[in-house]
């Protein structure tokens, strides 16, 4: 039997980074990384983490703890004091719940472990849908962070930066989901409830539309369900 190359994979916990896991497990024998920064949803996401893990059986894990975000603030995801964004599906311009340059951070973290564990490639979930508010999910970020990790790493360290669904519209990555049986859900998307998700800030609303669109119930419990076809 053929051994798998290494991928190292940054698990949010969310909808997008466990169809992304799914993705990259095809290929290569994964090691998954998590990041805590903070965030209103911090105890839920590291569960969500960890119940994908078990569920593709991942020995290697890497959580750290990226406390800096948290102090820096600037996003209602990571300060208190400011509100979540109501869902907003039309809106252009960035939310409150944008991590200043919270990607980068991320891969950084991710890169540094591919190098160690020697790893060829490293997947994240960022979808260009998403980018009108964030502008670390976009295609042209990631292609010069390709770019920053070539430069930034050893010589003989060849590792490739992977976003598969980035393209992707919510409703097409559920449908690959469930294509591949991810376990959708085991995976956490609310920026502001740990209990049951909100249903109204714009992870959950995106979430929501997308499975409207695909025909199928979330699995996962909300306190109110608003639809947003």
């Amino acid at each position: 039997m053929e051994t798998k190359q290494k991928a190292v994979v940054a698990v949010s916990g969310g909808l997008d980074s466990c169809v992304t896991a799914a993705i990259a497990s095809e290929k290569y024998d994964l090691a998954f990384a998590h990041i805590n920064y903070g965030q209103r949803t911090e105890k839920r996401e590291l569960q969500a983490f960890n119940d994908i893990a078990d569920f593709y059986g991942i020995k290697d894990r890497l959580v750290i703890d990226f406390t800096h975000l948290a102090k820096i603030g600037g996003s209602s995801l990571t300060d208190s004091r400011m509100e979540v964004t109501a869902a907003d599906l039309e809106a252009t311009e960035i939310p409150t719940s944008y991590v200043p340059f919270r990607n980068a951070n991320i891969l950084t973290a991710c890169v540094s472990w591919a190098e160690v564990l020697g790893a060829e490639a490293i997947f994240i979930g960022a979808v260009h849908e998403d980018s009108s508010g964030y502008p670390d999910c976009r295609p042209d970020f990631f292609e010069a962070f390709r770019v920053v990790a070539e430069k930034g790493t050893k010589t003989e360290t060849k590792v490739s930066i992977e976003t598969p669904i980035i393209h992707l519209d919510k409703n097409e990555i559920i449908k690959k989901g469930f294509e591949l049986s991810a376990p959708l859900h085991l995976t956490w998307s609310c920026y502001q409830a740990e209990d049951e998700s909100c249903g109204v800030c714009d992870s959950c609303a995106l979430r929501l539309r997308g499975f409207e669109q695909v025909g199928v119930e979330d699995p996962i419990k909300y306190k109110i369900r608003p639809s947003y076809k």
